[in-house]
């Protein structure tokens, strides 16, 4: 068993955690390991319905529950499937019912079984879109979703050691045909990785590294942008001078207004990047007022203020007492 997975996960092992099982080999390693350090897991399983072999996987994964006396619930996405983005809508419908899962049966944490190579695609993925601070940091071991705490224990760990353990242990495992499909960008990086390494040099443990550099940066960007919110903030929305917001940098300028209209207007997932550009550039051409994100968000002069859809936007009688 890996050191760096039994050093992450220790802080949480005497709490009640569910854990996202595929049926592939990432998922079942992590599986395995929360059952042998003996913590309090309920396994979560979702059929997709979207390949012939499916339902034998989930049923492989009900059985490798039943054996481990682990309790396992398995979910079928049964909503229409659509044919752009199918991959991202399926990711969502994965991610609502098991935490929705979490809610209704008090469990604070979800566990995720990404790994090491998932983390430097993921990077690399961002990187070839352009991406920021935010993208280029990858995922985070510890975030937040739909209001439950997601754990990545894995993160440290490599996919070489996973199959390792798997094989050595005879722990069987699906492979999802889909990760041989050159359509999708994931595959392609997966499979032309290498070559970073054995042309230019460039190691998947520098490429790590510069991930936690970027992370350790989000960190205290987050910390900040908080410090930041709760300077605005009020009981009935948030009222900041235009320079608070346009004096920073353009990443801060997305992340504030982002949360912002998250957390007043009490969405769960947030606006999207070109919905926060649009408002960046309508706040910064002068007086204006548009909806967004469930907010009204009026610029009068050189006065921001942002409030619940359908509340008043006027300037005058606004009490200046914190939230």
């Amino acid at each position: 068993m890996n050191q760096k997975f039994l050093d992450f996960i220790d802080k949480y092992k005497n709490f009640r955690m569910a854990i996202a099982v595929s049926g592939g080999v990432d998922s079942m390693c992590l599986l395995y390991w929360m059952h042998e350090i003996g913590a309090d897991i309920v396994c979560l399983h979702v059929n997709h319905k979207l390949r012939a072999e499916a339902d034998v996987e989930s049923e492989y994964v009900s059985e490798t529950c039943n054996q481990l006396n682990i309790p396992c619930h398995i979910f079928y996405w049964t909503d229409e499937k659509p044919e752009n983005g199918l991959e991202a809508a399926a990711r969502e419908a994965r991610y609502k019912m098991m935490t929705d899962f979490c809610h209704e049966n008090n469990i604070e944490y979800l566990l995720t079984a990404h790994q090491s190579d998932d983390q430097i695609e993921t990077f690399l993925m961002n990187l070839s879109r352009g991406s920021g601070l935010y993208g280029l940091a990858s995922m985070m071991p510890e975030s937040t979703r739909d209001g439950i705490k997601i754990l990545r224990p894995l993160l440290n760990v490599s996919r070489a050691e996973i199959k390792q353990y798997c094989d050595n242990n005879n722990i069987k495992y699906f492979v999802d045909s889909m990760n041989s499909d050159e359509h999708y960008t994931r595959v392609k990086i997966r499979k032309n990785r290498h070559l970073l390494n054995d042309e230019l040099g460039i190691s998947d443990s520098r490429i790590l590294l510069a991930i936690q550099n970027l992370s350790r940066t989000r960190q205290w960007m987050d910390k900040y942008i908080e410090s930041r919110i709760e300077m605005v903030i009020r009981s009935w929305g948030a009222l900041f001078v235009a320079s608070f917001l346009f004096d920073e940098s353009e990443e801060f300028r997305l992340k504030f207004i982002g949360s912002l209209i998250q957390r007043i207007g009490g969405d769960i997932y947030p606006v999207r990047l070109n919905s926060l550009q649009n408002a960046l550039y309508k706040l910064s051409g002068g007086d204006t007022k548009f909806t967004l994100g469930h907010c009204t968000i009026r610029r009068l002069n050189d006065r921001i203020l942002i409030v619940p859809e359908g509340k008043r936007t006027s300037f005058r009688k606004r009490h200046e007492k914190r939230k």
